[in-house]
């Protein structure tokens, strides 16, 4: 059924005016002047075809037909306000859909949540991984984590860190196949290969090593799984600073040399226009960078890299 109702601002003018019987009180509550007040309530009267209050030696008295209204706008401001306040409450908090790549979702950001939560108890962090661009609108995402050159249509991308790549094993590996003091000592061992622009061909060039050939070894479709090959012992990889940052902090995987390739790519922090202004995507979001400086800070004192951009 269609309503026919008087505008809005008509009802709130009403509204205000009848709780304080004052054509000055409402104005001053709603922020408007006091002829904005009474025509919104003359033009009220005119449509319903009655008076609403009755004005008395500069004082105002509710009508019958005023009486009856007033009770009925009140709980509805009183309804609608809780309803506004709720959904408000919801976007503080509730859900929160974060999309990212399998690989870093569970080498760096799954580790990490549990400090998130800690510290925000009232959002339930939610991830949705997958190594294709998804439709944030349409799949709910409030904030992603993707890999790239930091152009997606309709989103804001900021960079979360640069991406360096060097190799990395598992520490045993050090003293085997004729150890690993030299890149030239990578003739003796296993390479382990993943699926990414950067590869073995780009490092061993950069690295001044031309007589090993840089497609022998096995590959892993996931980074994460190249790294767990890694640490099994499986080969020496080539690791991404941030998958492969708890791992070389917790001493199950080693840098065996100093050459490390900056990524023509790196990773971002992706959010729509709207939500980037939600406050949970904003704290969410504020999260990231500082565990990703705090990331770069721990790294930076592991070793001091040779870089070379790719």
């Amino acid at each position: 059924m269609k309503r026919r109702l008087p505008s809005l601002n008509a009802l709130r003018a009403f509204e205000a005016a009848a709780r304080h019987l004052s054509f000055t009180r409402a104005a001053d509550e709603l922020s408007v002047t006091q002829a904005a007040i009474s025509h919104q309530i003359k033009g009220l009267e005119e449509q319903i075809g009655m008076p609403l209050f009755q004005r008395r030696n500069r004082s105002l008295i509710l009508t019958r037909a005023g009486q009856i209204l007033l009770p009925d706008m009140s709980d509805a401001f009183d309804r609608m306000n809780a309803s506004l306040s709720k959904i408000k409450r919801q976007d503080e908090a509730g859900i929160l859909t974060v999309s990212t790549m399998d690989s870093l979702a569970a080498t760096w950001l799954m580790p990490r949540l549990a400090k998130f939560r800690a510290q925000h108890d009232d959002i339930d962090v939610r991830l949705a991984t997958s190594d294709t661009i998804v439709d944030y609108e349409r799949d709910g995402i409030d904030i992603g984590i993707r890999y790239g050159l930091g152009q997606w249509p309709g989103l804001i991308a900021e960079k979360l860190m640069p991406e360096k790549i060097f190799p990395v094993c598992a520490p045993e590996l050090l003293q085997k196949g004729g150890g690993l003091a030299e890149p030239q000592d990578l003739r003796g061992h296993t390479l382990i290969h993943d699926d990414m622009p950067e590869d073995w061909n780009m490092w061993l060039m950069a690295a001044g090593v031309a007589d090993i050939d840089p497609a022998r070894g096995p590959g892993y479709s996931h980074s994460n799984l190249v790294m767990q090959a890694a640490i099994n012992g499986e080969g020496v990889a080539l690791g991404r600073d941030l998958l492969v940052a708890d791992a070389l902090l917790a001493g199950v995987l080693v840098k065996p040399f100093d050459l490390a390739l900056t990524a023509k790519y790196s990773y971002y922090v992706t959010r729509t226009t709207l939500g980037a202004e939600r406050p949970k995507v904003r704290l969410f979001y504020e999260w990231l960078l500082g565990e990703a400086r705090e990331t770069a800070s721990r790294l930076a004192r592991t070793a001091r890299l040779e870089e070379i951009d790719v």
